[in-house]
């Protein structure tokens, strides 16, 4: 029976917002409000080093994906770089970073209705994903279409912050909490109000507000002229790092001192609150709720596509490989959407905690991505020096860049382990690779007895 393939229905300008806009989400909109509580105005380092760390990990992955035709993802790379045990661990572990992503997004959705209505997180959360579920059981088209208007509406919200603050900083507006200025950025404690460990604390969150900036590279990938579109696309990287997220969290801070904002609640939609437009607040909160939902919607389209992939690969249970009659994935979508609700689950159970606890997760298994990505490149250099000189777009001072960003990413995790809110999520992550490479061994063997038999 001939391989059945996914319909390609999505257009070139739905590929560059859909790349824009998953640079911009829950962990910037929600998880920025906590990151500031634990670091203080010091954030706006801690987004700089680690985006900084992100742009380094794609060059690597930009380099990989040009130097073969044919590479789609970083589990091809890591399956010729590092063996088919690292593919295997490496592709699962990507779809449960997206589900992960996908839960923060989901809980964050419960978080924002609240802002209305005195309901139940997992209410909102479940109603938000069966409306999700049956709008991506349609076509891959009208989930473009739905993620390319989410895009353009969360770019708008930026530049909208950005440029209202410019404004009200040159005016020198007063707000409830005081005038705007440049100067409440250190006056309330300093840069560093909680010290160094304040500061490292907040890691973990700004980690999850980068998760999904490696689809910019695959996104390039999959377009018609990808030698050209891989070093565009990531090197426009830095300039949306300093914009959307140093530069909106700037403004931030210049309106609203610090401690006037709750780790609780986005920060976007108490910023409009203290310059005193209620009705501009309601309408940030719907944008990042849009948001919410835009950035679930995305992390039920990868993870379904993902798990097509690894079963068309024989990675997975086989009827996960079926489309539908209009070529969409459904049993990989439902299965995706069933993991999923437990975030609806979590949000009911313990509130509190829910999402600090997935987006730590996600964190953690995002690193195990990037890291790959990183030890792939180092092997690359070793093992194929004939591909490396050939190529017209190396990774900048490797290898010492890749040590030390591989560095980085083991000193946030030795970090997450002594902190009190992530050290549960990091103890428990170990137990999913260990399942992975039992399943692998398991597989492995199952499929030598078959050779041997046959």
């Amino acid at each position: 029976m001939a391989q059945q393939e996914l319909k390609r229905d999505l257009k070139n300008r739905h590929v560059q917002l859909i790349a824009i806009g998953g640079t911009i989400g829950t962990g910037l909109f929600l998880g920025s409000g906590k990151a500031i509580q634990l670091a203080g105005p010091s954030i706006m380092f801690a987004y700089c080093i680690v985006g900084i760390a992100c742009f380094f990990v794609m060059r690597a992955l930009g380099e990989l994906l040009l130097s073969k035709a044919g590479y789609k993802s970083f589990t091809d790379i890591a399956e010729d770089y590092i063996g088919p045990w690292a593919g295997y661990v490496t592709g699962w572990t990507y779809w449960f970073c997206w589900i992960m992503t996908a839960m923060a997004d989901i809980i964050a959705v419960g978080v924002y209705v609240q802002y209305w209505f005195d309901i139940p997180q997992w209410v909102p959360a479940i109603i938000c994903l069966v409306l999700l579920l049956g709008l991506n059981l349609l076509t891959v088209k009208l989930f473009g279409e739905l993620e390319f208007w989410f895009a353009i509406i969360k770019v708008i919200t930026i530049l909208a912050l950005i440029g209202i603050g410019v404004i009200l900083l040159v005016i020198g507006f007063k707000t409830e909490a005081g005038r705007v200025s440049v100067k409440n950025i250190w006056e309330y404690g300093g840069l560093f109000p909680h010290g160094v460990s304040g500061f490292l604390l907040s890691f973990q969150m700004v980690v999850f507000a980068y998760v999904g900036v490696e689809l910019v590279g695959v996104s390039a990938a999959e377009t018609s002229n990808p030698q050209k579109n891989i070093p565009s696309a990531i090197n426009k990287i830095p300039v949306r790092i300093l914009f959307f997220y140093v530069g909106a969290l700037f403004i931030l801070l210049c309106i609203n001192p610090w401690t006037q904002l709750n780790a609780d609640n986005s920060p976007f939609v108490k910023t409009f609150s203290l310059v005193g437009i209620p009705i501009a607040a309601g309408i940030i909160n719907f944008v990042v709720l849009t948001s919410a939902a835009s950035a679930c919607n995305s992390g039920l389209f990868s993870t379904s596509r993902i798990l097509f992939n690894l079963s068309s690969k024989g990675q997975g249970p086989a009827p996960f490989s079926k489309l539908n009659k209009n070529y969409v994935p459904s049993n990989a979508l439902l299965v995706s959407a069933l993991v999923l609700s437990v975030g609806a689950l979590l949000s009911k159970l313990i509130p509190e905690q829910a999402f600090g606890i997935v987006t730590t997760i996600s964190a953690i298994c995002f690193i195990w991505v990037w890291g790959i990505i990183l030890v792939c490149h180092l092997r690359y250099r070793k093992t194929r020096p004939d591909l490396r000189k050939k190529s017209t777009f190396k990774a900048p001072f490797t290898p010492f860049i890749n040590y030390a960003v591989l560095a980085l990413f083991a000193g946030i995790l030795v970090v997450m382990l002594f902190a009190e809110a992530t050290r549960t999520a990091l103890l428990l992550t170990p137990i999913w690779f260990i399942l992975l490479i039992t399943l692998y061994s398991l597989k492995r063997n199952k499929d030598k007895n078959i050779r041997i038999s046959a």
